[in-house]
């Protein structure tokens, strides 16, 4: 899968996706470290890419836009985790969120809950 790792979590979780086979860029790959949340999400869903945060507001924006892409990882509540936690918990979640993912989903992911909302949010 193509992913975007936002400002809010570690470069690590982008290395550790690359790892485990998957296509992965951090937002300061791209020098879009002081990019704005718009500009971060116009180019993920230009790139066909998930976008990964802990930022809310990106949850916020496809509401707004009732867009279909791109489809968002929130991590919550996982803020004590090491990157390379959060990055295995992504990847143990993968293979059951990979679809919605794909098609068009908000996913939530906590320490011990997993919330998945189709797109576009709203309609």
């Amino acid at each position: 899968m193509r992913f975007l790792v936002d400002n809010a979590l570690s470069h690590i979780v982008a290395d550790e996706l690359q790892r485990a086979g998957h296509e992965a860029l951090h937002v300061r790959d791209r020098g879009m470290q002081a990019a704005t949340d718009e500009y971060i999400f116009d180019f993920a869903r230009g790139e066909n890419r998930t976008l990964i945060s802990a930022d809310t507001d990106f949850g916020a924006l496809l509401a707004l836009r009732r867009s279909t892409k791109p489809s968002v990882v929130i991590f919550r509540r996982t803020s004590g985790r090491r990157p390379e936690d959060q990055a295995k918990l992504l990847l143990d979640h993968l293979p059951q969120i990979e679809g919605f993912l794909r098609r068009g989903s908000v996913v939530v992911i906590e320490e011990t809950r997993l919330r998945i909302r189709d797109l576009p949010i709203g309609g």
